[in-house]
């Protein structure tokens, strides 16, 4: 069964396994509205304060092969940016 995983790549993080990339989309949206130093946003390093966290879209097929890896959207002491392609079905 195809899925979309949230991974963030500056901690090697498994943050949740969703059927498609809307119910995704839809989890980092809710994390969007969290402030970056509350959990789940708040980094695990000791740096946490000049850290952040940097949530990748990642697709895979039905043999659990990985289609496409997407840096979706970083969320900071500075700030959230999204960086989702504008031509994602979303």
């Amino acid at each position: 069964m195809p899925k979309v995983v949230i991974e963030d790549n500056l901690h090697a993080e498994h943050h949740g396994e969703f059927p498609d990339m809307a119910h995704a989309v839809a989890e980092l949206k809710r994390r969007a509205a969290i402030p970056w130093d509350q959990p789940p946003n708040l980094a695990p390093c000791t740096s946490w304060r000049t850290c952040g966290r940097a949530y990748e879209l990642i697709e895979y097929d039905d043999s659990e092969k990985e289609l496409r890896r997407t840096l979706a959207l970083e969320i900071r002491a500075t700030g959230i940016t999204w960086t989702l392609a504008s031509d994602r079905r979303l």
